[in-house]
């Protein structure tokens, strides 16, 4: 989580403006990606008093976990981030289009 992505939520996380659920849920990916074997029930149980369902951190871990798989696969590939412009253009592409598009 060292790289900042200009104006998004990984630059903005700790501090911006996001429900409290998802304020809670981050640090807890953030463990899960970098140190996983640290992870426990313990963590489960502060999401839990937090307001999130098991579904809710259940859906959260499996998102954090196919992210870290596709990351670690691009960085084995040395595969090339597009510059912000492309990143744009493909997500208006996206909304407009959809998947399917």
């Amino acid at each position: 989580m060292a790289e900042v992505v200009e104006g998004g939520l990984r630059s903005e996380w700790k501090t911006g403006p996001l429900r409290e659920e998802v304020r809670a849920i981050l640090p807890f990916l953030e463990k899960l990606t970098l140190s996983p074997d640290e992870v426990g029930p313990e963590d489960v149980r502060q999401l839990r008093e937090a307001g999130l369902s098991n579904e809710a951190v259940r859906d959260a871990i499996y998102i954090c976990v196919a992210f870290n798989v596709i990351d670690r696969i691009a960085d084995a590939f040395d595969f090339e981030v597009p510059a912000p412009d492309h990143v744009r253009s493909a997500a208006r592409f996206l909304l407009k289009m959809g998947y399917g598009g």
